[in-house]
């Protein structure tokens, strides 16, 4: 017992730490980045940009996602390897993800903007580092959860067969991983799409810049009424989206089933069959490999030789040069600059908080209290929503091939549509006709939350052992018994995972669903979402943009620290699948 409460108050001031540099990095940022201007680029509505702007929008979403997916292998199978790594890179994942796309601004602006003195490339480096912020958190926890719940009788064999750290990740880690993170990269791109508009149009304080984009395209169109441009950018944007589930997410899909636990696995050949790109590539690369073998040859020997000269002559000369004297100097210097290092960027961020929150705070910081809680109302309401169908839509796509060949593709387009392309009806049918803004926001909210619970729980229920069910059957369990005594026990860990990563995505969503614009007109609501709308768009108040960030970061951080996390780790000790 002392020592789980020792582990608890070290966890506790780790999420402490991280989120107190989060803040004073976040104000050093705001007080540098602010300083950056930048010149508007005007956008064209005319379909004939509108090809442009897509292509522009895909190469930018390629390469967070690229990012993201290296990112989330790493991180994700560190945290699950390593206690001690787990104690430091879930708290800041559970960090990175609380914070919503508008807090990222400052870091885009300062490091990508300012460092290329505002030239387009910055620009465009920023807007890939906002893409990959919506992108890279969940993917990493999907990592993470498709690693540590791995049966112990797997662990078991591996070990026994003395398979060394890069083996066991290739044959072991990474194949466990392989259905969380293809369900959770079809996510990612989801919401690299719903949050592109924001991406693509950067500000902070007087800096802006409305990056040439499919996100820009639709944001321009709606906010001036121009319903046929809209209609024209959602449908450009759901062509690419069944493109992508055809060609690529769909076949993964399937594929992952490969990965699946069974005590005896049968795996047809439609469940096998890779992506038409992927078996393109395959033909492609061994006609390069012929085409170049004698150039590959030649290579090949060349490696040999110098292999052989190192082992004669390198090996010899490197222990020369890195002498253990050598070795302890070199690492005691680097230890004083990076700790001359931190010692700077901390006094000059905490002078820029202090600067930044110093008295006379606005009336605005005032009403954070309330708003924080007034959107953790909406989102609660949300929630409960999007558990009432996604369960039981989980169960029936995860058990019937048919029907997930309907629903997948059409929950990806779902996913993937901007909240500003639902404005017009959100107004017309919501605002001026029914329950008004606050209903309006619930449902907005609801978009940014209900297709990380979906996902997350079909993938949870295609990772279930056939054999399972096939027992409860042989056993005269009925259908409603199967899915309460296998079924849903199996999709806890899912489930947790799922709601950690949708709440994350709600908060995000707030920026959307509080304050819309439509025809230069403002529809709002009392909410912190709202409140960080106006403080970045309108005022570029950096007093009330810290306060509010601080604030809602650090609800986010209690609720998964103390709820969500602990939900987890009980769900993964109890409804483990072994064999």
């Amino acid at each position: 017992m002392p020592g789980r409460k020792w582990e608890r108050r070290r966890r506790n001031l780790t999420y402490l730490l991280l989120f107190v540099a989060v803040v004073l990095v976040a104000a050093f940022l705001y007080e540098r980045g602010a300083r950056v201007r930048l010149l508007p680029e005007a956008i064209a509505t005319d379909l004939v940009s509108l090809a442009g702007y897509t292509a522009a929008s895909f190469a930018r979403m390629l390469a967070a996602y690229t990012l993201s997916l290296l990112f989330a292998v790493a991180c994700g199978t560190l945290a699950a390897t390593s206690p001690a790594r787990e104690r430091i890179i879930l708290p800041f994942l559970d960090i990175m993800q609380s914070v919503p796309v508008l807090g990222f601004f400052p870091a885009a602006v300062y490091f990508f903007v300012r460092m290329t003195h505002g030239s387009r490339l910055g620009v465009e480096m920023a807007a890939i580092f906002l893409l990959f912020t919506c992108q890279a958190w969940n993917m990493a926890f999907g990592v993470y959860e498709g690693i540590s719940t791995i049966p112990a009788d797997a662990r078991e064999v591996v070990t026994s067969f003395g398979c060394g750290k890069w083996r066991t990740f290739l044959r072991l880690l990474l194949p466990s991983s392989v259905p969380k993170l293809i369900y959770n990269s079809i996510l990612s791109w989801a919401g690299g799409w719903y949050f592109l508009i924001a991406c693509e149009i950067i500000a902070l304080g007087p800096a802006r810049y409305r990056l040439p984009g499919l996100g820009s395209y639709l944001i321009k169109t709606t906010e001036e009424g121009n319903l046929a441009g809209t209609f024209a950018g959602l449908a450009v944007l759901t062509l690419v989206v069944l493109a992508m589930d055809l060609l690529i997410w769909g076949p993964l899909s399937a594929w992952a089933g490969r990965f699946r636990y069974e005590f005896a696995a049968e795996v047809s050949q439609q469940e096998t069959r890779l992506p038409l790109v992927f078996v393109g590539g395959a033909a492609m690369a061994r006609w390069i490999r012929r085409v170049f073998r004698p150039l590959t040859r030649r290579i090949r020997l060349f490696r040999r030789r110098l292999s052989r000269w190192a082992r004669r002559e390198g090996f010899a000369l490197a222990r020369r040069i890195f002498s253990p004297v050598t070795l302890n100097a070199t690492r005691t210097a680097l230890s004083w600059l990076l700790a001359l290092l931190a010692l700077y960027v901390g006094v000059r961020a905490g002078l820029a908080l202090a600067r930044g929150l110093a008295l006379p705070w606005p009336e605005e910081s005032q009403k954070i209290p309330l708003y924080l809680l007034l959107s953790f109302l909406r989102l609660t309401v949300a929630y409960v929503l999007s558990l009432a169908w996604t369960i039981p839509m989980a169960l029936w796509v995860g058990e019937s091939p048919r029907v997930s060949r309907i629903v997948t593709p059409l929950a990806e387009i779902g996913a993937s549509l901007p909240a500003t392309a639902l404005f017009p009806l959100i107004i017309v049918v919501v605002i001026r006709t029914a329950g008004g803004m606050n209903l309006a926001s619930v449902l907005l909210a609801l978009t940014g939350m209900q297709w990380y619970l979906l996902f997350n729980l079909i993938a949870g229920v295609r990772s279930i052992p056939s054999e399972l069910r096939e027992a409860a059957r042989s056993l005269g369990l009925s259908r409603w018994m199967t899915w309460r005594k296998v079924d849903l026990p199996a999709l806890l860990p899912s489930l947790i995972t799922g709601s950690l990563t949708a709440w994350g995505g709600g908060w995000n969503s707030l920026i959307v669903s509080e304050y819309l614009v439509y025809k230069d007109q403002v529809y709002s609501v009392k909410g912190i979402g709202s409140l960080l709308d106006q403080a970045t768009y309108v005022t570029g108040n950096q007093q009330v943009i810290l306060l509010a960030l601080a604030a809602m970061v650090g609800t986010i951080i209690l609720l998964n620290r103390f709820v969500w996390h602990r939900l987890y780790a009980l769900a993964a000790d109890r409804y483990r699948i072994e064999g």
